[in-house]
């Protein structure tokens, strides 16, 4: 059954042109490099209601991919040492939810 993480990050107000910049340059690339991002559906800055977040939307055969996703990533040295913590300081808070496919109608 797939699994579905949607990961919400809120930044500290006037940090987002920071935050866009450093996934730009950093963040982003070391995901296609590592093969990390095959597993993204979508990035998302929010508009409307609580701004400054950005949302994230990952797709994962199961949960043991999903771990076995996060401990890759977690062990990449540019992604722990050149972007985690530049990023981490633009950050307020962070939520993550986990989601199951509803049994009818599409699905990312």
């Amino acid at each position: 059954m797939k699994v579905y993480e949607l990961r919400t990050y809120s930044l500290h107000v006037g940090k987002m042109a920071e935050a866009v910049k450093l996934y730009r340059e950093i963040g982003y690339p070391v995901l296609e490099q590592s093969g990390a991002a095959s597993k993204l559906v979508g990035y998302f800055q929010a508009d409307t209601g609580a701004i400054n977040q950005l949302v994230h939307l990952w797709r994962f055969d199961d949960d043991a991919d999903r771990r076995a996703h996060w401990a890759a990533l977690y062990a990449n040295k540019a992604f722990i040492e050149d972007f985690a913590p530049k990023i981490r300081a633009l950050i307020a808070s962070q939520e993550v939810k986990l989601l199951l496919g509803a049994p009818w109608g599409p699905q990312p």
